[in-house]
């Protein structure tokens, strides 16, 4: 798999005017993302997401190391006709239709008449925004300027899309027909970078996921990887305990639920208590119903890597 993106020690510090103090925004960062692959950037409010995204589109210039962006330096020209952009908080022309606003980005981007028609009309299908094309922006939804954003941020046909935040503010249908596109987009070979701090979406679309934390890539990984690997907690269910063994397991457990004479528990820990649960369960008259390894989420991944020491 190729490398559409790819950093090497990149680092943006800023310096403070009034008392000179240097913050460091992105440090030493290391990224890969790969052709065809959508890849989750994920981070608390601070930690750099957006600032190495600036990066990426030379938007700002680094205080030391080096990005590329399909093969090309960040900082160069040649690359930006391949590259589609949504930024956190897209400002529009709300005087202006959905098509019109369409159209105003494919002139930009010195499409003829005719490409530019079409492409338009085919856009507009895509974000499920034909019926809505000829309408004033400043009576759009924000899932629709969302996904028209989406719309802007392909009119050039990118191979690669870099999406900031695209998901911000929608409510769960509009998060759902984001996801739906961006699923799509990879369908059709692009490559996509998305920042997001709803992890539970990240965790339904992400081939891989890096999570940035005070400036660091601290975790990246494929989700399989980083989600599988380690066992959060183990459940199980049990019926015909007597009462001293519910009330020793209940004191153990952080779930303890009862219904009729079987019982379910939740007992945290990586999974080498099971020998001594299942020991207990037997030894309270008990019979085991099922065993079953609780993985952690990328939620969980995210709240360990985050943590403040």
């Amino acid at each position: 798999m190729s490398a559409v993106i790819r950093t090497a020690g990149l680092t943006k510090a800023f310096v403070s005017d009034w008392r000179r103090t240097r913050t460091v925004a992105v440090d030493r960062l290391d990224l890969e993302v790969g052709a065809g692959e959508i890849y989750g950037f994920l981070g608390p409010n601070g930690a750099g997401k957006t600032t190495t995204i600036k990066l990426l589109l030379g938007l700002l210039r680094a205080s030391a190391g080096h990005a590329e962006i399909l093969g090309e330096d960040a900082r160069g020209l040649a690359h930006r006709s391949r590259l589609g952009f949504l930024p956190e908080n897209p400002a529009f022309y709300d005087y202006l239709t959905g098509r019109e606003f369409l159209d105003f980005c494919a002139r930009l981007c010195g499409l003829a008449g005719a490409v530019r028609r079409e492409r338009i009309a085919r856009l507009l299908a895509l974000v499920d925004l034909e019926r809505a094309a000829d309408l004033r922006l400043r009576k759009y939804s924000k899932g629709m300027l969302q996904r028209l954003g989406l719309a802007q941020a392909l009119v050039n046909d990118p191979q690669l899309l870099i999406l900031d935040e695209p998901q911000s503010g929608l409510d769960p249908a509009g998060r759902k027909q984001v996801r739906d596109l961006i699923l799509q987009l990879r369908a059709e070979g692009r490559t996509v970078l998305f920042s997001s701090h709803i992890l539970a979406d990240a965790e339904m679309i992400c081939d891989r996921v890096g999570i940035m934390n005070r400036g660091r890539l601290v975790a990246a990984g494929r989700l399989d990887e980083l989600l599988h690997a380690r066992v959060a907690a183990v459940e199980f269910q049990a019926e015909g305990l007597g009462d001293v063994a519910r009330a020793a397991l209940r004191s153990r457990a952080t779930v303890f639920l009862e219904e009729g004479g079987r019982v379910q528990f939740t007992i945290a820990g990586d999974g080498g208590q099971v020998p001594e649960v299942l020991a207990a369960i037997a030894a309270g008259g008990g019979r085991v119903v099922a065993v079953a390894p609780q993985h952690e989420t990328l939620e969980d991944v995210f709240l360990r890597e985050v943590r403040t020491p």
